[in-house]
């Protein structure tokens, strides 16, 4: 199962199309410069990708519409 729940995040970001340009473009982040906003042992995740969506879900990457 999926964590965080994709129902849950989109609570906080308006559509599926936004959540997945946020999420890939965060996970891009974070292979490239190797950043990460919490500690390693604080994700569930083991994977770029699924760090992004507790990121989001945490309300540590937020979306700005332009």
């Amino acid at each position: 199962m999926l964590y965080p729940s994709i129902d849950k995040i989109l609570t906080k970001v308006d559509s599926k199309y936004m959540l997945v340009h946020v999420i890939s473009k965060r996970s891009k982040q974070m292979l490239e410069h190797n950043h990460f906003q919490m500690k390693e042992e604080e994700y569930h995740n083991k994977k770029e990708l699924g760090r992004a969506l507790e990121e989001v879900d945490r309300g540590l990457v937020t979306v700005v519409k332009k």
